[in-house]
């Protein structure tokens, strides 16, 4: 589903840089600027440096003298508002929203939307677009009206003040969630596995460091091998480790010979 993230007369060009990056790690890239502070944002030093690696999506960000030219497309609109208004779209919380969109289960939770027949579920065709306000005011009124929600952020009550980029953030992991997210990257592969040969010199290495530091006493072994034995297979050693280990044993041999 087309996803578009819109700032409206950003201020701090950081915030654009942060939102892009924001925006790179969950996988979305449609970025657009509404009368920005600055003209040349995409380019300031400042919003690269905090894009942080994902200049592509600056690359490919628009700058628009109006939200009517950002909306080019989109059919569902997203406001985030953290104060409620006494009148326009009903406040609600990200993850409940996004859950009951993408079922097509939604209500029409306002007047103002029954009485205008409002599409509340958007086509695959057309898209969604998240709106974020200036830094100092927020979204404008009658930008929020034209909104079929305002969402916001369940934040302490006592301090519910968010940086645009956190904001852009969290509202960008949550509608990823929502599409069916993204895997948990597995750990990065460690190494070959050491074969039952491999681990078998080793320990044979081990015996004898551990005989010649006086820990086994070759006369009366009890079961201490066959439990280090049991102990790395466990661990399922790569190639590397046994080399470790038996680098140790190693060192466990030369601190027992007699120095010159």
């Amino acid at each position: 589903m087309k996803t578009r993230f819109i700032l409206i007369q950003t201020s701090h060009a950081g915030n654009v840089g942060a939102a892009a990056r924001a925006m790179k790690t969950m996988g979305f890239d449609d970025l657009v600027l509404v009368a920005p502070r600055w003209p040349n944002v995409l380019r300031r030093e400042e919003t690269i440096q905090r894009a942080s690696g994902a200049l592509d999506v600056l690359e490919h960000a628009r700058i628009v003298a109006t939200l009517d030219e950002a909306l080019d497309g989109i059919s569902h609109l997203c406001a985030t508002a953290m104060t409620p208004r006494d009148f326009g779209p009903p406040t609600r919380a990200p993850r409940a929203y996004f859950e009951m969109l993408l079922k097509e289960k939604l209500l029409a939770l306002d007047g103002s939307a029954r009485e205008a027949n409002l599409a509340l579920s958007p086509s695959p065709e057309s898209g969604v677009a998240f709106l974020f306000g200036s830094e100092r005011f927020g979204m404008a009124n009658e930008d929020v009206y034209r909104c079929h929600v305002a969402l916001s952020i369940p934040t302490n009550p006592q301090f519910g003040s968010l940086n645009l980029g956190a904001a852009v953030q969290l509202i960008a992991y949550e509608w990823r969630q929502a599409l069916g997210g993204f895997a948990v990257q597995d750990a990065a592969p460690q190494g070959e596995r050491a074969d039952a040969a491999q681990v078998a010199g080793m320990l044979a290495h081990w015996e004898q460091a551990l005989a010649a530091i006086g820990f086994l006493d070759p006369a009366a072994p009890k079961k201490l091998m066959p439990r280090l034995n049991q102990l790395f297979n466990r661990a399922q050693l790569t190639q590397e480790e046994i080399h470790i280990l038996r680098g140790v044993a190693k060192c466990m041999l030369q601190s027992q010979r007699p120095s010159r």
